[in-house]
């Protein structure tokens, strides 16, 4: 039990601090060397370790991915950005319909690869215009993580709840869609309030008008319009069987995969290179890892203590405060594999899945590392000299993640 602890330990402050201190070695690095330490050393047999894996959540993962992955290899992410940053309005209302094609977008592809798809579009598209890219960087991280809490395909997180709780895609809609949909004009609010007077770059008129000058595109893919036509209809197809059918999820996904994969123009290496293997791996590991540790029967005892302090894992305003909270220490996805073990038996599966989804998307602007939008949004700033601290980054995000928490507590107890 204690070499499993250990174990467990250090591969969970490589997820909070991105790397295991002393060493090279990053999360998904951890979460490998972690599962095959344990395997190794008999803490948990290989038969036990694969039956961790659920395959239903990495199939489902991996096939939204590709069709994810497929808008980006035809250059669709880069057309939209464009086509936002060409409107001719003020600062006010280019981050207004910012913040609305980003949520959108998020909430109906997956959020990672639209971030680092957009973020270095929409970071030209600022310079060009002469405008402060903070403010419009942040309305686009704060909104793809807010809005993609509306669906199971907004993000990895949302899939694994939905698979572990069976949920239905309008079942899991309904519970979280609307404070998701309602947080994105809190956004607006707070990033408007704060940027006031800082919305042109240093040596630029301080003023709201202004409209698009010709931007030159930065280095993009180029626009295919007959492979985003077919990924449009890919993703249709899927959603679509999703609502009206009862076939699992991943077969789903699985399906439209191939059919993305498969094509007479682009290499099937050029849309798994936008695929997302690190993350898969990460999970991998994460299964495997949690397992050896529920097996020490210390998770039991830590949710009892929980229990006698009023919090119960398998309650939704319960569930929420906890999400909020893990997922800025330990990151999104690898809080989300820590409370699976114990939410399987739920008397109310889609207030569950909501507070999780609302949790960790609503609590993901507190910090800067809160999620991986918010890494490639930073990492991209640092790239081009802009500087985007932690207080920078909370200045807006903390206000809007506390408010829009608030709100889905309220919705939250609302369901229950």
């Amino acid at each position: 039990m204690d070499f499993t602890l250990a174990v467990f330990l250090l591969v969970y402050v490589a997820m909070a601090v991105g790397h295991l201190p002393g060493f090279r070695l990053d999360r998904t690095g951890a979460a490998t060397v972690g599962a095959m330490v344990l395997i190794a050393s008999g803490e948990i047999s290989p038969a036990d370790a694969w039956a961790a894996v659920d395959y239903r959540t990495i199939g489902l993962l991996f096939g939204l991915m590709t069709v994810s992955a497929a808008f980006a290899v035809s250059g669709f992410y880069d057309w939209v950005a464009l086509k936002v940053g060409s409107f001719n309005v003020g600062p006010k209302g280019l981050l207004a319909i910012l913040i609305a094609v980003s949520g959108l977008m998020a909430a109906l592809l997956n959020k990672d690869v639209v971030a680092v798809a957009m973020t270095p579009i929409f970071c030209s598209i600022c310079v060009e215009r002469r405008l402060n890219p903070l403010s419009f960087l942040l309305g686009f991280c704060f909104a793809a993580n807010f809005a993609s809490a509306a669906t199971i395909i907004g993000s990895p997180q949302n899939m694994i709840v939905a698979e572990t709780l069976h949920l239905s895609f309008l079942g899991f809609m309904k519970a979280a869609a609307p404070p998701a949909i309602l947080g994105l004009p809190v956004i607006w609010i707070v990033i408007v309030m704060c940027y006031r007077g800082r919305w042109r770059l240093a040596g630029d008129a301080n003023t709201d008008k202004g409209g698009a000058p010709a931007i030159a595109t930065p280095a993009s893919a180029t626009f295919d319009k007959g492979e985003t036509i077919k990924a449009l209809v890919v993703a249709g197809l899927t959603i679509t069987a999703f609502i009206l059918t009862d076939l699992p999820h991943m077969l789903i996904a699985l399906v439209a995969a191939s059919v993305l994969l498969v094509s007479r123009r682009l290499a099937s290496s050029n849309l798994l290179h936008h695929v997302n293997g690190d993350l898969l791996l990460l999970l991998f590991g994460l299964f495997v890892v949690n397992a050896a540790f529920t097996a020490t029967g210390l998770p039991e005892r830590i949710m009892a203590s929980l229990g006698e302090i009023g919090l119960n894992l398998p309650d939704p305003p319960s569930m929420l405060v906890i999400m909020a909270a893990l997922s800025n220490i330990v990151g999104n996805n690898p809080a989300v594999m820590l409370v699976v073990p114990f939410i399987h038996d739920t008397p109310q599966p889609e207030a569950l899945g909501a507070a999780i989804a609302l949790g960790t998307g609503f609590s993901s602007s507190a910090v800067i590392f809160g999620s991986l939008v918010g890494i490639i949004v930073a990492e991209e700033c640092r790239k081009r000299g802009i500087a985007l601290g932690f207080g920078e980054f909370a200045r807006a995000g903390l206000p809007t993640s506390i408010l829009c928490l608030l709100m889905a507590g309220a919705w939250i107890i609302y369901l229950t």
